[in-house]
């Protein structure tokens, strides 16, 4: 599925609607257009595994830091060996520098800096040029190698060299304390820094400005002194002055502000200490940011959190011991929302808008229209994780007022609920809604006629009330499933939301649960959200259909396994799908709903020669990019920690096959023009250095900017030593071959590149997250 007919691409990309009444007519028209057109702008990066678009244009093989060789197009495609080189591999057409980077100390306090892990990135012009403005970075979680304590390190590698003092200049403690629970929290949050181009390089480069400032998770700890629980002397995380509390809290808009936050443990009412587990988000028309909590949850190795586990009022069942929710007196309920900020205002206090839920936010895509409601979209990034739809009470006006951000306090938040035959609804998360789960026996239906067993037995959570289903005891969930739904379902059934919330602010404060309860479809981690720029139609990257501990994807939407021992059978990594809204405005109950394409291998059935789709982007000629999200712990056949242990990929196995994910090496970036004579083909543009993420893309003219995301995660800092191994991979065809695969057990960038792009010249430095621009080097308006 690689390469689309021109009526699948119409009909996905250019609007189902236009084609319904041109016919033929639009297609041949769109014919004559696409042949007329030029061929691809850039020579596409060549990736260890075979793509159709090797076989008819020629491809950049990288050698080196910015080396590579230009390969011809070929019928047979499959390389039999490949070497992974550490640094952003962009084609020869264009160069990548960095801009700013974990550690970087760019605001008026010397001491303070860019906090790790760098997720969606936004700019705020200042004035009508985009060649200076304020740049908005989401800093997303912590871990190894800032610190042997980070959440999930390996035990082999807890005791090597790591990288918080060589960056920061300043040491951490080798065991968990006050200062290194609150320096995790500093480090996420986000980053507020001028940037300009206005250079004889047209590069991007930090600009000193005394609005250069950090939004982090401890922001206002100062409040904490207004306390009366024992937590009022908990105002400070260590000696340094940006350690020190200040009165920089945040507030809630919306109900659970009003319902819910007058009731938290903290006695606090509406003010919270902080933001933070920031990863994707949106920009609104009018110059602010919504930066999207996602991860808040904590618990056991996931220290850095809070208590997810809500009571039918809304408040958190209490502290989860070991978390920095307890270090710190963090309240769950006053985290997992969609926080405002404006980066051009220092005096806005930033917002948690609880109108659009309580989840783990992915990001979000707006429909803003003069005169028209505000429309919002959002995912819930976990596994049965739901598709979310917002309608605001009031309209839009002049589209670029800040007035507009009022919107989101009053409206209605609505969970999508997908029908097998590509029909759906939005149900809203009302007190008076009735309750209707979706059976386990149902949600795991295909993959229970396939196997004759289905993953976690089709788990569905639902919440916990004393008296129902046989529990004794208020908040957190009730696991049901396939083994327990005959007898426990029916007491979920036929009620309405209040009879187990006591608000609508608590009843947001639980969203997910409270979905699954209504009868929302869990879904295959919704990870981004677009809306098409010209159509108004949804575009949703589903990252990974596989089930987990918060529950079952419906599978029959969704492929949530391998349900067959054919090697090139349909593999379950995620994919991309569509809702067409009935309703002109997008303010309807009703939609349809359109898959894409299908995550896996080139060579497997429906693959589309990508996996685990996250960030998507449309350019402003409407293309489509993608970025990929593929664990850690499977990149390039090696497991993380030292020892580099090889994963194994065998085609025949079947069930959850996540160790697929290997074959497609580093996590990448790819186009798929939506016109000319290339339309319809995923075409590698970029892949990330060695263990990393790419992020957050941001088109700016002929600049895009993304971040690169934990560059050698959970492994040693490179030191040179080399990782080798076969792997096993599909062929375009659907045969299997073997290829050998070279890669660095850990990762030095950017210190690895040219001082001139950033970097140190040093192959064996210490890795950072960072922002970067990539440019074309005979630079034009435009990006492609």
């Amino acid at each position: 599925m690689s390469t689309l007919s021109r009526r699948q691409l119409l009909i996905f990309f250019a609007g189902s609607a236009g084609v319904a009444v041109l016919g033929d007519a639009i297609l041949d028209s769109f014919s004559s257009q696409t042949s007329a057109q030029t061929t691809l702008t850039f020579t596409p990066v060549r990736l260890p595994h075979p793509l159709p678009v090797y076989q008819q244009v020629k491809s950049f093989l990288p050698t080196g830091i910015a080396q590579g060789q230009v390969v011809n197009p070929s019928t047979d495609v499959k390389l039999a060996s490949y070497s992974v080189i550490d640094d952003v591999i962009v084609p020869p057409e264009y160069d990548r520098y960095v801009i700013v980077g974990w550690g970087d100390k760019v605001f008026p306090n010397p001491d303070e800096y860019v906090g790790y892990n760098c997720d969606y990135t936004a700019f705020i012009p200042i004035g009508r040029s985009s060649d200076e403005g304020y740049l908005w970075v989401n800093h997303e979680y912590v871990s190894f190698p800032i610190s042997g304590l980070a959440p999930g390190t390996p035990n082999d590698v807890q005791a090597l060299p790591t990288t918080f003092t060589p960056v920061t200049g300043y040491s951490l403690s080798t065991t968990r304390n006050l200062e290194s629970d609150g320096e995790f929290l500093y480090n996420l949050g986000g980053s507020i820094i001028r940037i300009s181009r206005r250079n004889t390089a047209r590069r991007f480069v930090v600009v000193s400005d005394a609005q250069n400032r950090r939004i982090h998770g401890l922001s206002g700890l100062g409040i904490n002194s207004e306390r009366n629980d024992g937590y009022q002397s908990i105002t400070a995380w260590g000696g340094r002055s940006y350690q020190q509390g200040d009165q920089n809290y945040l507030e809630g808009t919306g109900p659970a502000a009003t319902q819910v936050f007058n009731l938290s443990a903290d006695g606090l009412g509406n003010k919270i200490i902080g933001t933070a587990y920031n990863c994707s988000g949106g920009t609104t028309p009018w110059g602010t940011i919504l930066s999207a909590e996602e991860n808040f949850q904590g618990g056991g190795s996931s220290f850095v959190g809070v208590t997810e586990a809500v009571k039918p009022d809304g408040t958190q069942v209490g502290y989860t011991a070991g978390t920095t929710g307890t270090t710190f007196g963090l309240v769950g309920e006053k985290y997992g929302w969609m926080v405002e900020i404006d980066p051009a205002d220092p005096n806005f206090r930033p917002k948690k808008h609880t109108r659009l839920g309580r989840y783990r936010h992915e990001n979000i895509a707006m429909r803003v229209e003069a005169g028209k409601k505000l429309v919002a979209y959002m995912g819930d990034d976990r596994r049965g994780g739901h598709t979310w739809k917002f309608v605001s009470n009031g309209t839009v006006g002049t589209i670029r007022s800040k007035t507009n951000s009022q919107l989101f306090e009053s409206g209605t938040l609505y969970v999508a609920r997908y029908n097998p035959d590509g029909t759906g609804e939005w149900i809203p998360l009302l007190l008076t809604i009735p309750t209707n789960p979706i059976p386990p026996s149902t949600l795991a239906s295909v993959e229970f006629a396939a196997l004759g067993s289905a993953q976690r037995n089709g788990r569905l959570p639902l919440p916990r009330r004393n008296g129902i289903a046989g529990q004794t005891v208020d908040g957190g969930a009730f696991n049901c499933d396939t083994t327990n739904e005959a007898v426990a379902l029916p007491s979920y059934q036929n009620k309405i939301l209040q009879n187990f919330y006591t608000s609508q602010g608590a009843i947001l404060c639980d969203a997910f649960l409270a979905a699954n309860l209504v009868g929302g479809t869990p879904t295959a981690r919704p990870e981004d959200i677009e809306v098409h720029p010209t159509t108004k139609e949804v575009f949703i990257a589903y990252t990974d259909g596989a089930p987990g501990s918060d529950g079952y994807p419906d599978s029959r939407i969704f492929q949530v396994a391998k349900l067959s021992g054919n090697v090139n059978a349909t593999q379950q990594s995620g994919g991309l799908y569509k809702i067409i809204e009935v309703s002109a405005d997008g303010t309807g109950t009703t939609f349809t709903w359109q898959k894409f394409a299908q995550g896996g291998e080139a060579g497997s059935i429906g693959g589309a020669g990508f996996a685990n789709v996250d960030n998507l982007a449309f350019d402003n000629q409407g293309n489509v990019w993608g970025v990929t999200d593929m664990s850690t712990s499977t990149h390039n056949g090696f497991n993380v920690g030292v020892a580099g242990n090889q994963t194994t990929i065998n085609h025949s196995t079947l069930g959850n096959v996540s160790n697929f994910t290997g074959v497609f090496g580093n996590n990448w970036l790819f186009y798929i023009p939506t016109s000319g004579a290339d339309a319809g083909k995923v075409i590698p543009f970029a892949y990330g250095p060695v263990r990393c993420e790419i992020t957050g893309p941001t088109f700016l003219g002929d600049t895009l900017i993304v971040s690169v995301q934990h560059p050698g995660e959970d492994c040693p800092i490179n030191d040179g030593t080399m990782l080798s191994r076969s792997i096993e991979m599909l062929d375009l065809n659907g045969t299997t071959f073997n290829q050998t695969r070279t890669v660095s057990r850990g990762s030095s960038w950017p210190s690895n590149i040219p001082v001139s792009d950033g970097g140190n010249g040093q192959s064996t430095g210490v890795p950072r997250p960072c922002v970067i621009g990539i440019r074309r080097k005979n630079s034009t308006s435009r990006f492609v």
